[in-house]
């Protein structure tokens, strides 16, 4: 996936969710945060990062802040690329666990929840759920970073789907520099231990480290998940 041309800037404050303040050229500009995580060990006065420019006339934020740099390494930290290198990759096929799959329909419903992809193979089926990671400590993945009470349904959700077919829930790492991830224990027990279970149950989980570059991001291997 590609990022569009990229501009460089020092990251200033985050005075919401949602919002930022950078400095570009000297001057202070807002820029969309597209990631409700707490992202603190990114996101801090003086930390460098890349905004992209949009001219939207319904935006109220000029700029969207895709990459920070950490310690050397760069994490795209937009939670919405995370759709679009999953269903790139499964559509050049660069995925083995999902040989032979095509992707039928994106923000499939089941039960009470919505999921991002549902993928067929002849009359086999496959759902899936997509997360953005974005945190590693000396190299293990953590997720989530916040709370998530939306990623615990989901994972009872796809536990329940096993009866129709296939269920997968699917980590991209932002970032090149992990080894293994893990579920975030201290930050969320609820989703842990929903994940745990979901695993026992049949629920087919996947971590992908990633290639991140002031060009784009691609999926670079997979990584063990410790459980």
């Amino acid at each position: 996936m590609l990022f569009g041309a990229l501009t460089p800037a020092t990251f200033v404050a985050r005075p919401n969710r949602f919002l930022g303040l950078a400095e570009v050229d000297g001057a202070t500009v807002e820029c969309f945060i597209p990631n409700p995580g707490r992202m603190r060990e990114l996101l801090f006065r003086g930390a460098r990062v890349y905004l992209h420019r949009c001219d939207h006339s319904s935006r109220k934020t000029s700029y969207d802040l895709t990459l920070t740099e950490h310690e050397g390494t760069l994490v795209s930290i937009d939670s919405r690329v995370p759709n679009s290198v999953i269903d790139e990759s499964i559509r050049a096929e660069l995925l083995p666990e999902f040989d032979g799959y095509v992707i039928d329909r994106h923000e499939p419903i089941f039960g009470d929840s919505r999921f991002d992809l549902r993928l067929i193979d002849g009359s086999r089926s496959a759902l899936l759920e997509i997360k953005s990671c974005t945190l590693v400590v000396s190299g293990i993945a953590l997720f989530p970073d916040a709370p998530t009470r939306r990623g615990a349904r989901h994972l009872r959700t796809l536990s329940e789907a096993l009866r129709v077919g296939r269920s997968a829930f699917v980590f991209l790492i932002q970032r090149d520099d992990a080894c293994s991830l893990r579920p975030n224990e201290a930050t969320d027990p609820d989703f842990s231990d929903a994940l745990r279970k979901a695993l026992l149950k049949g629920v087919e989980v996947y971590a992908y480290g990633s290639k991140v570059t002031l060009e784009g991001i691609t999926i670079n291997r997979r990584v063990p998940v410790k459980i």
